[in-house]
Order: structure tokens, then C-alpha cells, then sequence
């Protein structure tokens, strides 16, 4: 059966694209026409203006297009959801946005004291990894599943978490605490594992976990999350009792590959920071040993002179 009997407003969330828009003009207009306000600001660059908009199109595909709705009804595409919105999304405004930007907004007294606890390196491991697990459980899951307020507050706090975990990795700004090339790789091989247990309950378990995805009842719940009232009721009477109206893959299946997704996507976006993080670290200490090297040849030059 076609998705594209939940509607208009299920499958492309025009009042979700408007938000985004009006948040990204607002952005712009900060970084552009009333930068002036902002202490030590500067011109946006094309690399961040590039990074800000791939962010917001990216957030709209995975938040606000049909990728949304598939994301209610297969567990698979909701794991795609998640490791793209928690592990691409945050890396890229944090490098997308201007560094005058962040300081600004870290110099708030609340805000200030909040970032500095909690993207401590461990702390930041432990808390986004130990929340992304907890979400997971088939029990807290299907709780805040099917109540809309509870949805927006726990994955919008596991949002921010993320930017903490992403923050002593990738920010750029002077003052600000960030890794040295050796402990960036410990601190990504440590993401990696502490991620690993929730990937692989989901992927080894040998029945589905998760009633909001399983079982009729509880899975019209969870689609009051992007499907207008009307429109459920309306489909109820049509006989639309679950997800497996829509795919041919057993839930256990769609289960086990949402797992599979979610750690691929892991290795890819780590490997990738890993590879960053290695050729930076290498080229430091080659640009440090030719320092060096030219050093001790100048003062061997002068000790033949004299």
C-alpha cells in the first residue's frame, strides 16, 4: 500500500519547513546584516554557509519529508534517522557555524556552565551514549513513542547531548577545551564501543523489541506523531491496522537491519573523522619535525661559520 494515503501534511510537514526556513533566514540574517551586533564577527565563509545549508537540508529530509514517515513504519528507517540526525547533523553546525557565533552563545552565565560540564570528554561519552541506550529500551521506547510532548522533549534532549559528545571532537574556537590528535582517536574508538550494546540487543534479539512497531494498536499511536487526527481516523476505517500493510519484511527483519543500519552509519561517519583526525595529527608532526630538522641545520651552519 501507497504512503501516500496519509496526506499532504503526513508526508511533506509544510509547518515543519516553514519553522526551518524562517530559522535558517534568521541565522543568516544574524551572520550577514546584523553580525555588527556581535562581538569579534566577521564574514560568513562559503565553507560555512555551505555546511549550514547541507545541515538544514538534511535535517528537513530526515525530520520533515516522506523519509519521516517511512521512519514511523519501519524500524530500519527510523534507525537511519537517528544515526544521521545525532552523528552527521552536529559535527556540521558545529563547524558550519561561525566561531564568534558560538562564543557569543557560550558566554552566557547559564549556558557557559552547562557546556563546560557537560562536554567534558567522558562525561560526553557516557551521557549521550548512556541516553541513546536508555531510549532504546523496547519499554521507554514505546512510552515515549505514542506521546507526542515526551517524543520532542527526550530526542530533542538527546540532540543536545550529541553536540556535547561531538564538541571536544570537531569546535574550532580559541579557550575552548579540544582533544589532541592522539585522544581524538581513543575518544572516537571509545564512541564507537560504547554504542555497540544497544546495536547489537537490537540486532541479536531474536523476537521484535518494539510493540510501536509490531503490533496495531500500539503503531496508530505512534503515527499521531506525524499524521494528522482526522487523517488516522479516517484510515481506521478503511482498515489500515499496522505497518505490515506497507512492507513485505517481518518485523524481526526490519528490526535486526535497523541495527545493522544504525552501526554501518556509525563506522562511516567515525571512519571518516578518524581519517580527518589522523592526516591533521600527521601533518603536524611532519610540519614539527621540518621545523626542527631546519632548525638544527641552521645551527649547524652557523657552528661552521664561526
Amino acid at each position: 500500500m501507497s504512503i501516500t494515503i496519509f496526506g499532504f501534511q503526513a508526508l511533506w510537514s509544510p509547518y515543519f519547513f516553514i519553522s526551518l526556513t524562517i530559522i535558517t533566514i534568521l541565522f543568516f540574517l544574524l551572520a550577514t546584516k546584523w553580525r555588527h551586533k556581535i562581538q569579534d564577527s566577521r564574514p560568513i565563509t562559503r565553507k560555512e554557509t555551505v555546511l549550514v545549508l547541507l545541515s538544514v537540508i538534511i535535517i528537513y529530509v530526515i525530520k520533515g519529508s516522506p523519509v519521516d514517515l517511512w521512519g514511523h513504519i519501519l524500524f530500519s528507517m527510523h534507525m537511519v534517522q537517528m544515526g544521521i540526525f545525532y552523528l552527521l547533523i552536529p559535527p556540521l553546525l558545529i563547524a558550519g557555524v561561525p566561531n564568534y557565533m558560538w562564543k557569543a552563545l557560550l558566554n552566557l552565565p547559564v549556558i557557559k556552565q552547562v557546556f563546560s560540564f557537560f562536554t567534558k570528554p567522558l562525561i560526553a561519552l557516557i551521557v549521550f551514549n548512556g541516553a541513546f541506550s536508555f531510549y532504546h529500551i523496547p519499554l521507554i521506547f514505546d512510552t515515549i513513542k505514542v506521546d507526542m510532548v515526551l517524543h520532542s522533549i527526550v530526542t530533542g534532549t538527546i540532540f543536545v547531548l550529541s553536540f556535547f559528545m561531538w564538541w571536544p571532537l570537531v569546535n574550532t574556537l580559541e579557550g575552548e577545551y579540544k582533544l589532541s590528535g592522539v585522544k581524538k582517536i581513543g575518544y572516537i574508538f571509545a564512541d564507537g564501543i560504547l554504542l555497540t550494546p544497544a546495536c547489537a540487543l537490537i540486532i541479536f534479539s531474536n523476537d521484535p523489541m518494539y510493540e510501536t512497531f509490531f503490533n496495531g494498536g500500539a503503531w496508530l499511536e505512534a503515527m499521531a506523531l506525524c499524521v494528522p487526527a482526522g487523517t488516522l481516523q479516517s484510515l481506521q476505517g478503511l482498515g489500515i491496522t499496522g505497518p505490515e500493510l506497507f512492507t513485505n519484511m517481518p518485523p524481526i527483519e526490519d528490526q535486526q537491519v535497523g541495527g545493522v543500519i544504525m552501526k554501518i552509519i556509525q563506522e562511516i561517519i567515525y571512519g571518516v573523522i578518524l581519517a580527518q583526525v589522523f592526516f591533521e595529527w600527521y601533518r603536524k608532526e611532519r610540519s614539527e619535525e621540518d621545523a626542527l630538522n631546519a632548525s638544527l641545520y641552521a645551527a649547524r651552519e652557523s657552528n661552521t661559520l664561526s
